[in-house]
């Protein structure tokens, strides 16, 4: 709980930093790189982590409100040495991000997950997520978000807390 109140923290403050030059919704393209945390009970023990990439189309509907698409690819591991995980996700999401404030946003998206080991089928997702994106030069932007990923698939349901760092392309 800690980590994820000092992203927040980190989050608002690169925000307030760069809060001469406000977003707000406009067409772009972002790449981003992701880590997160599995939110289930013993999953600290094992030391497990979730990373990976996504890329992500944001088109604007109104003043403050873009549509999103997204896909990448997460996978999980260990830290420990003697703990195996293999497994990978492919997430493909559609949601909506709105922009209060300028460069913050609140978003929020569903879909599907789509596992990459025999057997391991698709799961339904839903992410909300939290951010600020700012500008770095006229059509380029820094994005970054903090999201809870839950997963539901055959009545089991898990997820993780996660960080996306990426970069905006304007189109």
């Amino acid at each position: 709980m800690k980590k994820v109140l000092l992203s927040l923290l980190m989050v608002a403050g690169l925000g307030f930093a760069a809060s001469a030059q406000t977003e707000g919704a406009v067409q772009k393209i972002t790449i981003g790189a992701e880590i997160g945390l599995p939110t289930e009970k013993g999953s600290s023990d094992l030391g497990l982590l979730v990373a990976g990439g996504s890329l992500q189309y944001e088109h604007p509907v109104a003043k403050d409100l873009n549509l999103t698409g997204s896909a990448g690819y997460l996978s999980s591991f260990s830290t420990k040495k003697d703990v195996e995980v293999n497994g990978g996700l492919i997430p493909v999401k559609v949601g909506a991000k709105y922009y209060f404030g300028g460069n913050f946003y609140g978003a929020a998206e569903l879909g599907a997950g789509f596992g990459t080991n025999e057997g391991a089928g698709t799961a339904f997702i839903y992410a909300p997520t939290l951010g600020a994106s700012f500008s770095v030069s006229p059509k380029n932007n820094l994005d970054f978000g903090v999201r809870y990923e839950g997963y539901s698939q055959k009545g089991v349901s898990s997820g993780i807390v996660g960080l996306r760092v990426a970069f905006g392309f304007g189109l």
